[in-house]
């Protein structure tokens, strides 16, 4: 009669050690799965928000429930214990029709555990959205599971360029807002407002004033070795209503408790047209100034004397 099968015995150690493997690397991969936000008095919803930070930053939020990420394991079948969490960036071509070409520019892996992400861009100014999503180890496919609002990034020399300091996005909220397409007749910021509205728990219904930083003003060196450089930068200044809303170049300015305000601007070697606009806080009345500029810069010959002269 054969022997009975011995089975081996499997080290109690190892399998807790698999056990935590596996389970490590299943919350890496849950994105529903967020740090608690004690302030919250909504329900949670499927949603992913896309924010400008500056010219060569986007900030990326999302929520996913708990049934979305279960379909999407559902869906994926075996693909699933492969797949990694996605952020996937796309340019939108500036076509100014509701459907513009998207080129993808790349796949960010993230992980589960946290809720927002920063996104480094070039070559600004241009437009972004981004999905999120899994995508397979085994095949590559992509099963998505939300989609961005539009943004466009500023110009790298942009007045308004905002701090670096990005924890102080409560004193550029306007700005943010305002460059994330927040004000934009797109129809797609209703995700961004209900973001802002919970994080700043105040409404975003009307405009709101914000900060200009300094302008970027970047010089070439110069070869040899007398040096000699110029550059230019304007300065806009006025006064309105304390209450009022105003814009310069479509982008929202702060303004004084006495209702001034002063923005230091670039000055790039070309005609450029300054359209700059207050309206009343009720959004009744509206004023328009228009500043027309043209800046042309000659570089003359160098003169070399003669050094008995």
């Amino acid at each position: 009669k054969p022997a009975a099968k011995i089975e081996p015995k499997s080290n109690p150690r190892v399998q807790k050690r698999i056990a935590e493997i596996r389970a490590r690397l299943e919350r890496a991969r849950d994105l529903a799965a967020q740090t608690i936000d004690q302030h919250r008095t909504t329900e949670r919803r499927d949603r992913v928000v896309l924010m400008v930070r500056d010219a060569f930053w986007l900030q990326a939020h999302w929520e996913l429930t708990r049934p979305t990420i279960e379909r999407a394991r559902a869906a994926m079948g075996q693909e699933w214990h492969l797949a990694k969490p996605i952020l996937r960036v796309l340019e939108v071509a500036d076509t100014g029709t509701t459907n513009a070409a998207e080129r993808h520019v790349r796949d960010i892996e993230i992980h589960g555990g946290v809720n927002n992400w920063y996104i480094d861009v070039k070559d600004p100014p241009k437009n972004y959205r981004v999905e999120i999503g899994y995508r397979s180890g085994a095949t590559g496919r992509f099963h998505a599971l939300g989609r961005s609002n539009l943004v466009t990034t500023p110009r790298a020399n942009n007045p308004g360029a905002i701090d670096q300091n990005w924890a102080d996005i409560a004193a550029n909220f306007d700005k943010v807002y305002a460059m994330s397409g927040g004000y934009a007749e797109t129809g797609d910021n209703t995700e961004l407002r209900e973001l802002f509205e919970e994080r700043l728990r105040r409404p975003m219904g009307s405009p709101m004033v914000t900060r200009f930083g300094n302008g970027v003003r970047a010089l070439l060196p110069s070869e040899g070795h007398f040096d000699f450089e110029v550059d230019a930068e304007m300065m806009v200044f006025g006064s309105t209503r304390s209450d009022a809303y105003v814009t310069i170049k479509g982008e929202p300015i702060k303004l004084r408790e006495d209702g001034t305000f002063t923005v230091r601007m670039a000055m790039p070697e070309a005609r450029e047209v300054i359209p700059i606009v207050a309206s009343t806080s009720d959004g009744v009345e509206q004023r328009t100034v228009v500043l027309s500029i043209d800046r042309n810069t000659k570089v003359m010959e160098p003169v070399i004397r003669d050094g008995n002269q």
